[in-house]
């Protein structure tokens, strides 16, 4: 059993939210449920009943009633409170004793700080949902964004759901035809843009990008010019001010709404587009809803008078869990620009002058942190932080006892995992499980996940392919385009027919704790053993002079062990010379295993990763065996355009065969 660097609290019952949830529970329904394990045995097992509490706890507001809870407990197809008629919008906007809180600090690099209030935010929604009336957006179209993490995006995106349109967007900083690759699945009406940014230093101007937009996205309507920064589109464009300026409505007022199914779409997010091209993940109103209110009140422990800050582009589904704190009138925090500039405190002092008290990395960032040797509880005044996140990818122990010894153990840290397919976490921590050294504390609330064998058995103690065995609401409604489900279906049923396979490689630990090692499509097999990518990383990482790293195996077609390769960025005063490449593969052979000394150790410029930090290991092996690298990612996609360009040239020299 791994070391608890934190246990359960003893006043965790009676200090948290999801401690008042078992209190309503009992009181309410009748059901007691003395500690973690009893109420997440209860939210798995009585789906129909937990799912319920969750709506009727956090007051969910609709229009018709529900007719059923689950009209089938099957995957895929489950049909979640058929019948109710509600709007995602309409829970996001406080209510009207909350007109003169703050909801959103906005922190830029391109312009001044900004704050709204609820009240403010109502009325900027309302006078953009106005605009896009004008515009003859209406329920079923579709509107996208690409645009950076600004109060605007936040308006625009809540202006269109309030219609029954639905929303999607990229960050500024994707390629022009990345963009397509995403939008043009959706034929928007409207398509909101910013004609530059700023990173940093470094002011980009992407008014090219929004031209080859606008010719290659046929179906759009009208372009909205968001203000910001010194490149503006100027072209044919509707000004963002000039949107909706007749609006009707009280100052503070709600917005008008239309009502719509659990299961109207909302949002569109993308995958990647690093194994293909990006899959439109259509999630719904109610899924979305009913999740984050479960996430953000019972595992984030957030709600009113609590501020929630985690860096995230627009692009990435941390932005929509970002602002579905509004959904329990917790303030959030809007961050654009570059995370690390003008130094790696950039976050910590943000979180400090914001008074955070949920905050959230990602791992890359803690452990470059670590290395830097930086103190940001003695820099900064980080006292009001309650709860710290991470996610993206997974956290080597070394992170975990970090964050700790900085913190405390009055500090909870929250290690989780999901994704885009599910909108939220799978597994994480909440205030009343214990925090183990270097392992996720366990499934979220809801979520029925498991281990299996390439059998379909469950497995606990070894490691094995996450799964999910009952449905849940905010798995997607379906993919953009995919008629007969026949994509949605290979997506995540396939392997294991009505159980949904996540594509993590996972092991559960019996006395609790999860550790996923990697990806399932890029974990490692030699000779018959799988080995999980997550723990090269821990260990190869950790040697000095190493700054990144990425390991991929070659399988051999003759059952043999093929060949493991381990591709390193090493500091700049630093060269891949004999010495480092022992002191590589003593360590891996001590710390881990002789399966885990690669056969070639090569230096690369830049580790490749997508735009949600993830290593790009299966398209680097796709790419060695011989794929067209524009195949496998385009540019846009990756955080560097050419950071695949050392495993072309190595395909190319013959690396791959």
């Amino acid at each position: 059993m791994a070391e608890i660097l934190r246990p359960v609290p003893a006043d965790a019952r009676d200090t948290t939210r999801v401690g008042a949830f078992m209190d309503w529970l009992e009181a309410e329904r009748g059901l007691r449920h003395t500690n973690w394990d009893d109420l997440y045995r209860w939210s798995t097992s009585d789906i129909e009943g937990f799912w319920e509490a969750i709506w009727d706890h956090f007051g969910v507001v609709t229009h018709r009633p529900y007719e059923q809870v689950l009209e089938a407990r099957v995957m895929p197809g489950a049909k979640w409170f058929t019948g109710a008629l509600i709007n995602y919008t309409e829970h996001s906007l406080g209510t009207d004793a909350d007109v003169d809180t703050v909801a959103v600090v906005a922190r830029s690099q391109t312009r001044d700080d900004e704050e709204m209030t609820f009240g403010r935010l109502r009325d900027e929604v309302r006078r953009v949902r106005a605009g896009l009336v004008e515009l003859g957006v209406g329920r079923d179209d579709r509107v996208v964004g690409y645009l950076p993490n600004t109060p605007e995006a936040l308006v625009a995106f809540l202006a269109t759901v309030s219609l029954g349109a639905t929303w999607a967007a990229c960050a500024p900083e994707f390629g022009a035809p990345s963009v397509v690759d995403r939008f043009g699945q959706i034929d928007p009406k409207v398509l909101f843009v910013v004609g530059g940014y700023t990173y940093g230093a470094k002011n980009v101007d992407r008014r090219d990008e929004v031209a080859y937009l606008r010719e290659h996205l046929p179906g759009v309507a009208a372009v909205v010019s968001v203000p910001y920064g010194e490149h503006v589109v100027t072209d044919d464009v509707v000004a963002w001010a000039d949107l909706g300026r007749e609006e009707d409505g009280a100052p503070g007022s709600m917005p008008d709404v239309v009502p719509v199914p659990f299961d109207h779409p909302l949002v569109v997010l993308f995958s990647s587009g690093t194994t293909g091209k990006p899959k439109a993940i259509v999630h719904g109103h109610g899924g979305v809803l009913l999740e984050t209110l479960k996430n953000h009140a019972l595992h984030f422990d957030l709600g009113p008078g609590d501020t929630f800050s985690w860096f995230s582009t627009t692009a990435w589904m941390m932005w929509n869990s970002l602002v579905g704190a509004l959904l329990v009138r917790s303030s959030i925090v809007l961050m654009d620009g570059n995370p690390a500039f003008p130094d790696s405190r950039h976050q910590w002092r943000v979180a400090a002058e914001t008074g955070a008290t949920v905050m959230g990395m990602s791992p890359g960032v803690i452990m470059a942190c670590r290395r830097e040797g930086l103190e940001p509880t003695t820099e900064f005044d980080l006292s009001a932080v309650r709860q710290f996140g991470a996610a993206g990818s997974p956290l080597p122990r070394e992170g975990y006892e970090w964050i700790r010894d900085r913190f405390g153990p009055g500090v909870l840290l929250n290690v989780g995992s999901g994704g885009t397919d599910v909108c939220t976490g799978i597994i994480q921590a909440s205030p009343m499980t214990p925090v183990y050294a270097g392992e996720m504390s366990g499934p979220s609330l809801g979520f029925a996940a498991t281990a299996y064998d390439e059998d379909g058995n469950e497995v606990i103690g070894e490691l094995g392919e996450l799964v999910i065995t009952a449905p849940v609401p905010s798995m997607p409604v379906r993919f953009w385009g995919d008629d007969d489900g026949s994509r949605y279906r290979g997506a995540y049923f396939d392997t294991y027919p009505g159980v949904w396979r996540h594509g993590d490689w996972i092991r559960f630990d019996p006395e609790g704790g999860a550790v996923i090692t990697g990806r399932s499509d890029a974990t490692l097999n030699r000779g018959g053993v799988r080995l999980g990518t997550a723990e090269f990383y821990r260990v190869v990482e950790e040697i000095a002079g190493v700054v990144d790293s990425l390991v991929v195996h070659l399988e051999d077609d003759q059952g043999g062990m093929g060949r493991l390769i381990l591709f390193v960025v090493t500091a700049a005063d630093v060269d891949l010379d004999d010495a480092l490449t022992k002191t590589i593969a003593t360590t891996l052979r001590t710390s881990l295993s002789p399966r885990h000394i690669p056969d070639e150790i090569h230096r690369i410029p830049v580790v490749p990763y997508n735009r949600t930090g993830k290593k790009l290991e299966v398209p680097a092996k796709r790419i060695l065996l011989g794929a067209d690298p524009e195949s496998v990612a385009a540019p846009g996609s990756l955080v560097e355009p050419h950071s695949l360009d050392a495993f072309a040239a190595r395909a190319v020299a013959g690396a791959g065969r």
